[in-house]
């Protein structure tokens, strides 16, 4: 296996800056749609669960019912 050479605690810091800048921050409208896109699925995907597991709790309550 290869040795790596060690990086200096400055220039590792330089490194950082350096893709830092690189960086690319999204719109304010980016943010905001993908805030309620997320809150939109979050709803759905909620009430699907909340039917599944009504629905398998009425299995269960149904399977008990015959022990």
């Amino acid at each position: 296996m290869a040795e790596q050479k060690k990086t200096s605690p400055a220039e590792f810091l330089r490194q950082v800056q350096a893709e830092g800048r690189k960086v690319v921050w999204p719109t304010r409208e980016e943010t905001v749609r993908t805030a309620i896109f997320v809150f939109i699925m979050m709803v759905i995907l909620s009430v699907f669960f909340l039917g599944v597991d009504t629905l398998f709790s009425a299995v269960v309550r149904w399977l008990l019912t015959l022990a």
